[in-house]
């Protein structure tokens, strides 16, 4: 619990030491770096980017936790007393031979992202992924609850990893979309602040990730999480609408 303080206060206090300590040429030159706080798709993108690139560093650590652990032992449910045990699985998949797979896909399709997003527009591209994200993590949430409540999880093991690659596809080409999309809506002195700072906050997703996970494992509802990470993505399909894609948004970054 102490973590999910301490880290954005660490945050908050890094930025008001920096403003604090600027003085001469430095300090208005901090100032218009801190000039983005006041705009508000500073606050949109941030979301949109940790959709994105939060979502991928937060998966990379949270896939092999769940390898292991949910398909890592066998899952059994006495019927006399409805109490479940947790045994060694032999057929076990490992997780380093598969874990690499995952981040591999997210960093191979972040190029594809931008691509894409230069030919039909970042947002459209957003939008779409966000879309796959919240429907594939409710899909992997529930395979996740089928593989947790089986004596044989290694049987949903295919399943589980190819909507996992899935997840990371998306959340690579989202990363190239969000990327294009932040040098679409800001001017030049603010585009790079905005992409320092977007890409910090999300960064914040390798502790929220692999956190939430395992405390729904350790807590026997591994799905729980990856719905929780559907409802977020939804949230921000419909903020990216609101922002970038309705009749009547304040930037149209088709």
């Amino acid at each position: 619990i102490n973590a999910w303080i301490l880290v954005p206060l660490d945050i908050a206090m890094a930025l008001l030491i920096m403003k604090m300590a600027a003085f001469g040429p430095m300090k208005e030159n901090v100032a218009k770096q801190y000039a983005i706080f006041s705009n508000k798709h500073t606050w949109a993108m941030t979301a949109l980017y940790v959709v994105t690139f939060g979502s991928f560093i937060g998966f990379s650590l949270a896939l092999p936790l769940s390898i292991t652990v949910i398909f890592g032992e066998k899952h059994l449910l006495d019927a006399a007393t409805g109490v479940w045990s947790h045994v060694k699985n032999p057929a076990a998949p490992s997780a380093l031979t598969y874990a690499w797979i995952g981040p591999f896909v997210g960093a191979a399709t972040r190029p594809l992202g931008g691509w894409i997003a230069d030919k039909l527009g970042g947002s459209i591209v957003t939008q779409w992924v966000s879309a796959v994200m919240a429907v594939g993590s409710v899909a992997t949430g529930y395979t996740m609850y089928l593989a947790y409540h089986s004596a044989t999880p290694e049987a949903y093991f295919l399943a589980f990893m190819l909507l996992f690659t899935l997840l990371f596809a998306a959340s690579g080409i989202g990363n190239g979309s969000t990327f294009r999309s932040v040098g679409y809506i800001f001017n030049r002195d603010q585009a790079g602040p905005v992409l320092g700072w977007t890409s910090a906050v999300a960064a914040y997703g390798s502790f929220v990730a692999p956190t939430m996970i395992g405390g729904q494992i350790k807590a026997g509802t591994p799905e729980n999480a990856m719905y929780g990470f559907a409802v977020f993505y939804a949230v921000c399909l419909v903020i990216n609408w609101w922002f970038y894609l309705r009749k009547n948004a304040y930037v149209q970054n088709p």
